[in-house]
């Protein structure tokens, strides 16, 4: 029989700044397989980590082992591998008891209602790894052959059948978004037409839909709260999950992405085209120095907010060199607001006065008086280079060949805290016109806010100047 052994982590000491992936354990602690540190796993072989997490009748793993095992084993093999192990152990464990006394086989009830749960708890935290054929077969076998062991019972039937109902419920749920999210396309205005006239009198601008930057703003953080709450714990560790199952050393880049991730990407690299689209658009100087100015009033609620993702891809949009080099637009424009905002996101010290930020608006959030209060949206591509930087930082085993279990205790509290943050609800009330204008209003390719820059303010110097003679030469061949 195993003894039940804490397991909840002490996330924010599990990795020191000396720490360089070599775990050291405590003198009475170090021999076995799992190891342990303080009543915490700090390493173990692969076999002896799926152990911890099979249950028995007297033992029952803490749901943060549950968690960070199931998250981090992705790394190391395929889910359904996982899940064909953890079948045969618990099967192994069935066989036992029914070929054992009266005693073990009145326990064989207990037994199977912690398969159950732990079935349960995989499903409901990582259903998707059971959209492929062969991990949802082996659910099912899994529940089958438990079902025989009290087939007089129906509780234990009619709960198996709600566990996979709830799975396929939220594998269709996630599938329709993706489906829906595809069909909001915006379009890409044609180049030519760029080159003859610039924005039209009849052609919407984001002035003309809403002048509030308030408004904007809100409108901003309902469309990250609604990307992020379609990110999941799986999407993340899948950035340095093996490319091929062969292949265990070769690992993703940080580029390489789940279409989650990437549609969020998309989603930033959107933000920042559509600023520089709708400043760079405007023929007037006057009204172009509008733009820019109430694009800062939207960043600075942003910062307020806590949206620092739609805060970065604001200031991105402005720092495009088609935006950056209107000088006489730029020189009308009053910028005190606008530096302070760059000061925050400043990427020197390892981008050190946004992270000061974001401390704060997370510790707001904790001791929220109210719901608006409670958004922290971090900069997402930021977020993904940190836990990115931690796994190539620490080696994922260690000399005796265990698993470095402490690493990814650390990757998996960074990651819960992000699954805190855009779990949040949006407080903001919805504005349909303004979201619609922000997810779908055309914007320009580089080569036509090159374009829309030069017709607004012409080239200053011969680099310029060639760069607006190859650019026009280019457009007009196509047209």
């Amino acid at each position: 029989m195993r003894e039940t052994m804490p397991q909840k982590p002490i996330f924010p000491s599990m990795l020191g700044s000396s720490c360089s992936g070599h775990v050291q354990p405590d003198m009475g602690e170090r021999c076995g397989d799992p190891v342990y540190q303080d009543g915490n796993v700090i390493s173990g072989s692969l076999e002896g980590l799926i152990e911890r997490l099979v249950p028995s009748v007297d033992y029952y793993p803490d749901r943060t082992y549950i968690f960070t095992f199931l998250l981090s084993s992705r790394v190391f093999m395929n889910p359904h591998e996982l899940l064909a192990k953890v079948g045969q152990m618990c099967i192994k464990q069935k066989q036992q008891l029914e070929m054992g006394t009266d005693a073990d086989k009145s326990r064989l009830k207990a037994f199977v209602a912690k398969i159950i749960q732990l079935l349960k708890e995989w499903t409901e935290n990582f259903p998707c790894d059971f959209q492929d054929e062969k991990s949802m077969k082996e659910l099912k076998d899994i529940a089958h052959r438990i079902t025989q062991c009290d087939e007089e019972n129906a509780t234990v039937k009619k709960t198996i059948s709600q566990m996979i109902q709830n799975l396929l419920l939220n594998l269709s749920a996630r599938s329709q978004y993706q489906e829906i999210r595809d069909r909001i396309r915006p379009s890409l205005p044609d180049k030519g037409a760029i080159m003859k006239n610039k924005a039209q009198s009849s052609q919407k601008d984001i002035l003309s839909v809403c002048s509030d930057p308030c408004i904007v703003a809100q409108q901003l953080a309902h469309i990250e709260l609604e990307r992020l709450a379609n990110i999941y714990p799986e999407d993340l560790m899948m950035i340095f999950c093996p490319v091929e199952p062969l292949d265990k050393h070769k690992c993703r880049s940080d580029i390489t992405k789940t279409y989650n991730l990437e549609a969020y990407d998309n989603w930033f690299n959107r933000i920042s085209t559509l600023v520089a689209t709708e400043i760079c658009r405007v023929a007037k100087k006057k009204q172009r120095t509008r733009v820019i100015e109430f694009f800062i009033d939207v960043a600075r609620e942003c910062f307020n907010i806590g949206n620092f993702n739609s805060l970065m891809g604001i200031i991105s949009g402005m720092n495009l060199s088609p935006v950056a080099r209107l000088r006489k637009t730029w020189s009308k424009v009053k910028t005190a607001k606008f530096d302070m905002l760059e000061h925050h996101m400043d990427p020197s010290s390892n981008f050190g006065n946004y992270r000061t930020a974001l401390q704060g608006a997370a510790q707001r959030s904790q001791t929220a008086n109210s719901s608006r209060e409670k958004v922290v949206i971090p900069v997402f591509n930021l977020f993904i280079k940190d836990i990115f930087f931690l796994h190539k930082l620490h080696s994922s085993h260690l000399p005796n060949g265990h698993i470095n279990f402490k690493k990814f205790w650390e990757i998996t509290r960074q990651i819960n805290d992000f699954m805190t943050w855009k779990q949040v609800e949006c407080p903001f009330e919805k504005d349909k016109k303004v979201l619609n204008y922000l997810l779908t209003a055309p914007i320009y390719t580089e080569e036509a806010l090159f374009v829309a820059s030069f017709e607004s303010e012409g080239p200053e110097n011969h680099m310029e100047r060639d760069s607006w003679k190859a650019l026009r030469t280019t457009l007009l061949n196509r047209a």
